[in-house]
């Protein structure tokens, strides 16, 4: 299949990808949101809600630093500013005219470094799970690959799937102002499970057909069998994406504010965990077995 046989543009193209994500984030940096550097976060409520760059401008001659303001549901801002005393709370309020204040909560610096370490600690954990799991379910594939090479290929697209997604939004922080949030990590951890559902689903294919080898004694080169497999699965992984793609862009475009930017993570995350499973998992395999046979 066209798949394997031109998996060296693939590499090229995911190796493109993962150097500008790197890039973005070492040179952009990660613009956190309150969850993760803390601040104060207000919800104010508006019978009828004025525009958002009145909101701005009155917050704007407050002098408090950087902030933003997001519309929520139909009448609602929530507004993030850097933690605020007593007194600076009190002028917000003063300054956002609302008719009412559904929340304003402070979280302070530690909190936000502890929730940090947190997300992190929860993706490399469900990382290393996957892969345990992948070692377990790959346990009785032993020839012409090992099973922990099905592992290892699991892990390369793994961490395709988190870095350039991450490195994209990081760009998009620098351009746009969007901040990287809880929701944003769970996003990731919702990229990881899809990626790794796909991913399964051809290599389970793999060791079917190389089952079916053995059975049948058919002297299959591996490549042949990897290729079929992807090709027997290539319209179910792209009709399933296709199809979670297009309740996102819903999602996107049609639904409330507070989830539009975890809409467009999902977006970007479906479309490169797709890739990855097709284009990346699969054609590792080969490579590996490549580099067997010359180690041999």
């Amino acid at each position: 299949m066209f798949v394997i046989k031109y998996k060296k543009i693939w590499y090229t193209l995911s190796a493109l990808l993962f150097t500008f994500s790197i890039f973005a984030m070492v040179s952009y940096g990660f613009n956190f949101s309150i969850d993760f550097k803390g601040g104060t976060i207000t919800e104010a409520v508006y019978a009828a809600r004025p525009e958002k760059a009145q909101v701005e401008s009155r917050i704007e001659a407050l002098n408090i630093g950087g902030f933003s303001v997001r519309p929520s549901g139909d009448n609602n801002y929530v507004v993030r500013t850097k933690e605020l005393d007593k007194e600076g709370r009190a002028k917000l309020l003063a300054a956002l005219q609302a008719d009412s204040i559904e929340r304003q909560n402070t979280i302070g610096p530690t909190a936000g470094a502890q929730l940090r370490s947190k997300a992190l600690t929860a993706i490399a954990v469900v990382v290393l799970m996957i892969v345990l799991f992948i070692t377990f379910v790959f346990r009785k594939v032993s020839k012409p690959v090992s099973s922990w090479k099905y592992g290892l290929a699991t892990i390369i697209a793994l961490a395709h799937d988190v870095i350039i997604p991450t490195g994209i939004f990081v760009y998009l922080g620098h351009v746009y102002g969007i901040e990287i949030d809880l929701l944003f990590v769970t996003g990731l951890l919702a990229i990881l499970g899809y990626s790794v559902h796909d991913t399964i689903v051809v290599f389970d294919r793999v060791r079917e057909n190389l089952g079916l080898n053995q059975s049948h004694k058919t002297n299959e080169e591996f490549e042949t069998t990897v290729g079929k497999s992807v090709s027997q699965t290539f319209g179910r992984s792209i009709n399933t994406s296709l199809t979670i793609f297009i309740t996102l862009l819903a999602l996107y475009f049609y639904g409330p504010a507070a989830t539009e930017h975890f809409a467009l993570l999902l977006t970007f995350g479906i479309i490169i965990g797709t890739y990855s499973s097709i284009f990346i998992a699969s054609p590792l395999l080969v490579t590996f077995y490549r580099l067997q046979k010359g180690s041999k």
